[in-house]
């Protein structure tokens, strides 16, 4: 009898077992096939088992850019800032001025940074095309009389004739002031505001003109900031009337890292990033769309600064350029200024073109637009002795960085698309392949929670331009980028729904 039980509960157990396995195999089809479509590269829309792709990871290092921003020298910083300081006062309306002495005054300036940027262009076969944007500025509420302002600038031309119209751009303002706008005479040195956003446009120069990349690259000095943003003003409308293809500009100004001793709040491991939220440029239409998106923080110029924050994720590390992560990395701030103040970014953002601006963490306004003094024992003045040149050294790396990760990636890809055509928990986008972009280019999809500042996911699609992601739109921000074999990548693009049939927030 014990015999029969016993064989009667291994048949009910066996039988147990096969079910069992049975229904596991079963359990697991999907995911079999699922590896299947993996390793034979499926498109993404057939990964409806990825819900939430990969996390962003930092692109790989370009090992050109990073010994070339390796080259950029406290030495030369302090050389470019301390020379420019010697001009005494670098006032635009010093340009009608016949009485100062001799290598006084802007055009001095003007004059000495041309011919650096000669200079760096003969140590390079004659690599850069330097050139003065000069105009006379009529009168305004600053200017009181016809005034001559020059912009000096170079340009890397692109290496690829396909990519070579693509164009990016960093500058600083090298005119300075004192406490009087009118005063043209007196001690401006100007030596953070804004000597040292020229430096870092100079030393950019330097060390980038010896490589080659498929687009273009702009270096530039403009004057006329401190009364109005002229210069810029002109440079950004000749680019426009021009069809200068600008993707980017980043704007340098105090970017010294003021020193000023016991100031405790000063933050030496960090540099804002100013972008805007909705372009200036934006429609009526357009900006309905955007707040009915949730699309007021991805405007180009704000996927600009998440490129500068992905920048900085490759190159700022441990080991590399010397510096660790820790140590120094941009803040992205979600608006477009400091208050009661304005940048030449905004010149560029106003003739459309996705621009940023990069600024010190904490600034000491005794050392800014202040007559040189000492006045119930503080010093007042714009002076080289509150300039940390290993701080803007660590500005220009991340600025020098950013241009060649940039004039190295493909376009950004153009019309992106979500395809909102039904009420779907998946989301389709499309997108067309940015001009000139090489066969070889492929294209990332990434997204993040719609309270996330910054990228948080991303999926590789390969060479397509149109595909389905089991994410909802509704849950999160998407954007798409396009990257070559060497893992440069270009800023995402925000893509729009396309029945409304509305051409996206563009820079023209």
């Amino acid at each position: 009898m014990l015999r029969k039980v016993r064989l009667a509960f291994a048949i009910v157990f066996l039988n147990w077992r096969y079910q069992a396995v049975k229904s596991y195999k079963k359990f697991l089809a999907p995911f079999s096939t699922l590896f299947v479509f993996l390793v034979c590269g499926s498109a993404i829309g057939q990964m409806d088992n990825r819900s939430f792709g990969h996390p962003i990871l930092p692109a790989p290092a370009d090992p050109q850019i990073e010994a070339a921003i390796q080259k950029i020298s406290p030495q030369r910083i302090q050389q470019d800032i301390t020379t420019l300081v010697g001009f005494h006062n670098r006032s635009t309306l010093s340009s009608n001025d016949t009485d100062l002495p001799k290598g006084q005054g802007v055009l001095a300036a003007a004059d000495w940074i041309e011919a650096q940027f000669r200079a760096y262009s003969a140590a390079c076969g004659g690599c850069l095309e330097v050139k003065r944007d000069t105009f006379t500025q009529q009168p305004g509420s600053r200017v009181k009389q016809p005034t001559v302002i020059n912009n000096i600038y170079a340009v890397l031309r692109g290496s690829d004739p396909a990519q070579a119209s693509r164009m990016y751009l960093v500058t600083g303002h090298y005119d300075s002031r004192d406490s009087s706008n009118e005063d043209t005479h007196g001690f401006a040195p100007g030596a953070n505001d804004d000597a040292s956003g020229v430096a870092v446009s100079l030393e950019s120069a330097r060390v980038l003109s010896k490589l080659h990349f498929p687009a273009t690259i702009v270096f530039v000095a403009v004057a006329g900031e401190e009364q109005g943003l002229y210069g810029s003003h002109h440079l950004a409308e000749f680019a426009k009337q021009q069809g200068w293809n600008l993707e980017g500009v980043l704007n340098n100004d105090i970017v010294g890292g003021n020193t000023t001793p016991g100031d405790k709040l000063q933050n030496k491991n960090v540099v804002r990033v100013f972008s805007e939220g909705i372009p200036a440029t934006a429609s009526e239409q357009q900006i309905r769309m955007v707040r009915m998106l949730g699309g007021e923080s991805d405007s180009p110029s704000r996927e600009l600064a998440r490129e500068i924050v992905g920048v900085d994720r490759t190159y700022f590390k441990a080991g590399a350029a010397g510096l660790n992560a820790e140590t120094f990395h941009p803040v992205m701030e979600f608006r477009l200024d400091r208050y009661l103040r304005g940048g030449d970014h905004y010149s560029f953002n106003l003739a459309g073109f996705p621009a940023v601006r990069f600024t010190e963490w904490r600034e000491d306004f005794h050392h800014q637009h202040q007559n040189v003094r000492v006045e119930d024992g503080t010093q007042y003045g714009d002076l080289l002795q509150f300039v940390d040149f290993h701080y803007v050294v660590h500005v220009a790396q991340l600025n020098a960085a950013t241009l060649a990760t940039m004039a190295s990636a493909p376009g950004t890809p153009a019309n992106a698309r979500i395809i909102a055509e039904k009420l779907d928990n998946n989301t389709e986008l499309a997108w067309d392949a940015p001009a000139g972009a090489p066969a070889n280019t492929t294209y990332q999809i990434v997204w993040r929670d719609t309270a996330a500042p910054d990228w948080q996911f991303y999926d590789s699609v390969g060479s397509a331009t149109r595909v389905t992601v089991p994410v909802s739109k509704d849950n999160v921000i998407f954007g798409v980028r396009s990257v070559d074999p060497a893992g440069h990548r270009s800023p995402a693009a925000f893509p729009f729904p396309s029945r409304f049939r509305t051409p996206p927030l563009s820079k023209k």
